[in-house]
């Protein structure tokens, strides 16, 4: 997988791992994104691999709103930028954004496009598939998390994935 977006990622001298990480959650994201018709997968496989460009220079929670900085700076559409900016977890919403020192606004994903990357992100540790159990223990080990997080995450996953489970 060599393409625009991994290119960008290595000249903005992202880490190996990272990059192995974007790539590990454009692939998820694609398995996900077969369960709807309507989603534009260019859009989602361009957000995928540079949902995470921030952390080429911060691993803070901020690397969020640097990624999108970094995106724009190269012409990305609002769409791009908006899964970079909403792929944080399950989303955060303006009052945990404040509390975390983010920019206060709503970074909640609200596109289809949007919601597939943000759980595909939280499906994927390192380059590796993780399951929703996994992601959960790992939330509540955080004390940071809300129980809040936890239902929008379970949210997220019975709107993309067990929805469509037999």
């Amino acid at each position: 997988m060599d393409n625009e977006e991994i290119r960008l990622l290595k000249k903005e001298n992202t880490p190996d791992n990272v990059i192995e990480h974007c790539k590990a959650v454009c692939v998820k994201s694609m398995q996900i994104a077969t369960n709807f018709n309507d989603c534009d997968k260019d859009l989602i496989q361009k957000g995928a691999l540079l949902h995470d460009i921030g952390r080429s220079k911060t691993h803070g929670i901020t690397h969020a709103v640097v990624g999108v900085e970094i995106a724009k700076s190269y012409g990305y559409p609002q769409e791009v930028l908006n899964i970079i900016e909403r792929h944080i977890g399950a989303g955060i919403t303006e009052s945990e954004a404040e509390k975390l020192g983010l920019p206060k606004k709503s970074y909640v994903p609200e596109t289809i496009e949007e919601k597939i990357v943000a759980h595909a992100d939280n499906l994927t540790s390192g380059s590796r598939e993780v399951d929703l159990d996994f992601v959960i223990a790992k939330w509540q080990r955080n004390i940071d998390e809300s129980e809040d997080n936890i239902k929008r995450l379970i949210r997220l996953d019975e709107e993309l994935i067990k929805a469509f489970e037999e």
